[in-house]
């Protein structure tokens, strides 16, 4: 369906999932509501229901998606590029990602039934755009899963010094995260945010003050630093993909109540993350200074590190497991949506999840042991589809929804103005960032693909 004809869809009055009766014998997944208005279709008596989501729900769903063990690299970030520019570019960016955020839920409220970057990217090219998006969302979760799992085998070699294999400690987390991806809902998934963000926010109070105590008298502190280009693009890009959760957002916003209180949720998690990567970033930058490590737990000293890792074992694993639910999501919705086994309990709908999960989740740790250099790798899958994720494709979003009224009005050619430099922003983060990241894995001698070397 072309954007034109999908123009003309009347909006669903999103206030009606409020009031669904409980009747199982009149549920008819096809009826009422036409599938092309809603990614679950009529839950009217489904045994299996998805719009059940409140707004505070999926802001810490959000959280836990979005701060994990890699606010922890920020420090070093600061000591690369100095104070202020961090600190403009943390704010800056913030506000940036706040607005596209806000942009794709009203794209989301014109267009209901969107699941994923897939069913929008089919609004603006067709079958191509579908495939094509809907393929670099799964392919960007399934990195950023792999991230997840190499992190776990990091701290694990941390905490016992290396006490096993590698690869049976990414087994363990394959495990792990496995089993935190049966939930098929997004509100049991709730449940583990909440336990996330309580361990990552445990973790970085440990890592402030541990750092705190063991200070020097004086710490040299650069307000701006003199730097390569490539050291502070890489840099650059820590804060950048900081706020690269958007990829998930169509996801999140298809299982709310209501999906016109995102807002909210959106404003719950930009203030939370905002907040910590600023007093994060700046307080141990100012206590460990220049020469902080990236985690900055690692500055922590031998002690207090490894007890900030167990602490934040949780976050690294549960983060990865909201993203996992994402994907896996997309691959369901793909396969089922518009049928009965998308709302039911059958031996075909639970077994294709359960299948879905492991294989989706196998195919993450596979990426984490088949590349040597994994973090180069994923700062260039990074730089090729988040940049696009979260600032670019939302500003086209924004120019496709006003096409024809883009200097209607002062207020929408400033908005028009503002969407079209966030798109020459994304190019060019994408453009740097291939060109950093690419240079970065071309310097980088490390290997051990499919090792138990200690990664940590």
């Amino acid at each position: 369906m072309n954007m034109r004809n999908q123009e003309e869809v009347v909006h669903t009055d999103l206030s009606t999932r409020d009031s669904k009766p409980n009747d199982e014998e009149d549920y008819d997944p096809k009826s009422e509501v036409p599938a092309n208005e809603d990614p679950f279709g009529n839950e009217k008596g489904a045994k299996v229901k998805y719009h059940i989501m409140k707004w505070w729900q999926c802001g810490m769903l959000m959280i836990a998606e979005n701060i994990s063990l890699g606010i922890l690299s920020l420090p070093s970030a600061v000591a690369t590029l100095g104070i202020v520019p961090a600190l403009l570019l943390i704010l800056g960016l913030s506000g940036i990602t706040w607005y596209t955020g806000f942009i794709l839920n009203q794209f989301k409220l014109r267009y209901p039934h969107i699941h994923s970057m897939g069913d929008a990217g089919e609004l603006l090219l067709g079958r191509f755009g579908r495939e094509f998006l809907g393929l670099g969302q799964l392919l960007f979760l399934t990195f950023i899963m792999a991230s997840h799992l190499l992190t776990f085998t990091v701290v694990m070699n941390e905490l016992t010094d290396h006490g096993a294999c590698t690869i049976a400690f990414g087994i363990v987390g394959l495990v792990i995260s496995f089993i935190g991806a049966l939930p098929r809902t997004m509100d049991k998934v709730y449940l583990i945010s909440i336990a996330s963000f309580v361990s990552i926010l445990t973790a970085i109070i440990v890592a402030m003050i541990a750092i705190g105590v063991q200070a020097p008298a004086h710490v040299p502190i650069d307000i701006t630093t003199d730097t390569t280009f490539v050291k502070g693009f890489l840099s650059t890009t820590n804060i950048v993909f900081a706020y690269a959760a958007h990829v998930a957002f169509f996801g999140f916003m298809s299982e709310m109540e209501d999906a016109r209180e995102f807002p909210k949720s959106l404003a719950m998690m930009q203030i939370s993350q905002t907040c910590l990567y600023v007093v994060t970033s700046m307080v141990i930058y100012c206590y460990a200074g220049p020469d902080v490590l990236s985690p900055a737990l690692s500055s922590a000293g031998p002690v207090m590190k490894k007890v900030g890792y167990g602490l934040a074992i949780p976050t690294v694993v549960f983060s990865g497991v909201v993203l996992g639910h994402v994907a896996c999501k997309y691959t369901y919705v793909r396969i089922f949506r518009g049928t009965s086994h998308m709302h039911e309990k059958s031996l075909v709908s639970i077994g294709a999840w359960v299948l879905i999960a492991f294989i989706t989740w196998t195919v993450a740790w596979v990426i984490m042991e088949s590349i040597p250099v994994f973090n180069d790798l994923l700062s260039l899958i990074s730089a090729l589809f988040g940049s696009w994720f979260s600032y670019g494709l939302p500003a086209i979003f924004w120019l496709a929804m006003n096409r024809g009224l883009w200097f209607s009005s002062y207020k929408k050619a400033c908005l028009t103005v503002l969407n079209m430099a966030i798109l020459a922003i994304a190019c060019a983060i994408c453009g740097l960032g291939l060109y950093v990241s690419g240079k970065s894995i071309h310097d980088d001698s490390k290997g051990g693909s499919w090792s138990c070397a200690n990664n940590a």
